[in-house]
């Protein structure tokens, strides 16, 4: 098999959530469990740290892996969804797993997947956990798809769990109220394993202790280690009134960052990572591990961004910080899966602006015509498109030079112009 071929099987043949939803989903980690069987139980043979919650996974597991780079450390990383190329899921210090380790793979293991029937995502964890194992990585940085206690990721003894927040998203599978899906995140929480919770929120606070606690698991948040301030894009943290590192200067520009580097530097602290080479680590994160689609600015004139932002709690930062900007007119090149609750999203969007309503290239995208008729009602007007470039084309032709052109409601409408 080629590389293409192979991805094309795997993609063919197997369900993936990013694809098709709900449809892709498991109940449980029976599938997981015969993948590691087969492979020799890899996810044994490395250190790991496991990366959940609704929003800032993939920001502050970079972070991390990042920090371990620069520490010397040979680090694993794997994240979900990838945006332009599967590899990006399956990293090792930064460099995306090779090609003929994909094709390796899947044809090694192809008529036993056949059998097993797991999902795209279980295969795909399988894949990772196996080469982190054969290349001997000194640790690994895993991010859970979705949940925590049902992930596929959750076979894993980890150093350090890491919680990011917990928001309304994938409702239909984690549960109707966030104190439902904070138990299911708790999930990954193991016995006598260091917790930490990136932000003290009231309605689910006391649901990670009470697990904690099952679990006689050191629970830590984070904004009770480290007090952390930003100011003109520089980040520094400070233990109470003294300061362990200051001026950060994070090349990823999202006010939501705030949080995440407190949570990632609070988890580095945790794990016994210097402070002194937290500084260069974090502001190399993206020359270190290719980290993209988060408040990328990808021109200046007009000023043009992207982000990955695509449930409310993600979708409310992006749009107070697009409110902070300076532009004459804000245009809005906006696409969606069907699965969202339009009416939980589409209110935080400015009225103000003029859209351009497109359909990303996977089946679980909403119809841009559907989307541009539910959007009227909110108030939200403009054209549709076909698909991504078509509508990103549309409003750089329309935008002046004191313009604004943001691309996002979805990580797959930015994967189409990344």
């Amino acid at each position: 098999m080629t590389y293409q071929e192979s991805i094309e099987w795997m993609f063919s043949q197997l369900p993936v959530f990013q694809r098709i939803g709900k449809a892709a989903y498991k109940d449980n980690l029976d599938n997981t469990h015969a993948i590691m069987d087969l492979l020799g139980q890899p996810q044994n043979q490395f250190k790991s740290v496991h990366v959940a919650g609704t929003n800032g996974k993939g920001s502050i597991s970079h972070l991390i892996a990042s920090a371990y780079q620069e520490a010397g450390f040979k680090t694993g990383l794997y994240t979900s969804p990838h945006l332009k190329d599967f590899r990006e899921r399956i990293k090792i210090n930064g460099q995306m797993i090779p090609e003929k380790e994909v094709v390796d793979f899947v044809t090694k293991y192809k008529n036993h997947f056949e059998t097993i029937q797991p999902s795209f995502f279980e295969m795909t964890v399988g894949m990772a956990f196996d080469y982190f194992a054969q290349t001997k990585v000194d640790i690994a940085i895993i991010e859970t798809g979705m949940g925590g206690r049902l992930d596929s990721t959750n076979v894993i003894t980890p150093e350090l769990s890491v919680i990011t927040n917990i928001g309304l998203d994938h409702t239909q599978f984690l549960g109707e109220s966030v104190e439902l899906i904070a138990g299911e995140k708790a999930g990954i929480i193991k016995p006598g394993i260091p917790v930490l919770i990136g932000e003290k929120q009231n309605k689910v606070e006391e649901v990670f202790i009470n697990a904690a606690h099952h679990q006689k698991a050191p629970i830590y948040f984070a904004s009770d280690l480290f007090r952390i301030e930003r100011k003109d894009s520089l980040y520094s943290l400070f233990k109470g009134q003294t300061p362990v590192i200051e001026n950060i200067d994070l090349p990823l520009g999202g006010h939501y960052q705030i949080h995440n580097v407190l949570t990632a530097f609070s988890a580095c602290q945790l794990l016994g990572l210097e402070s002194t080479q937290l500084k260069s680590a974090f502001e190399n994160v993206i020359k270190n591990t290719s980290l993209s689609g988060r408040w990328q600015i990808l021109n200046e004139q007009p000023r043009t961004v992207c982000d990955t932002g695509h449930n409310e709690d993600g979708l409310r930062w992006v749009m107070n910080q697009l409110r902070s900007e300076t532009f004459h007119t804000l245009h809005m090149v906006v696409g969606v899966v069907g699965d969202k609750d339009l009416s939980k999203i589409l209110p935080l969007f400015p009225k103000y602006a003029v859209y351009y309503f497109c359909q990303a290239s996977i089946p679980r995208a909403l119809d841009a015509v559907a989307l541009a008729q539910e959007a009227k009602s909110f108030g939200l007007t403009g054209n549709f498109y076909p698909n991504v470039p078509d509508a990103l084309a549309a409003a750089q032709k329309s935008a002046k030079m004191n313009d604004f052109i943001f691309i996002g409601g979805s990580t797959f409408t930015v994967a189409d112009i990344l």
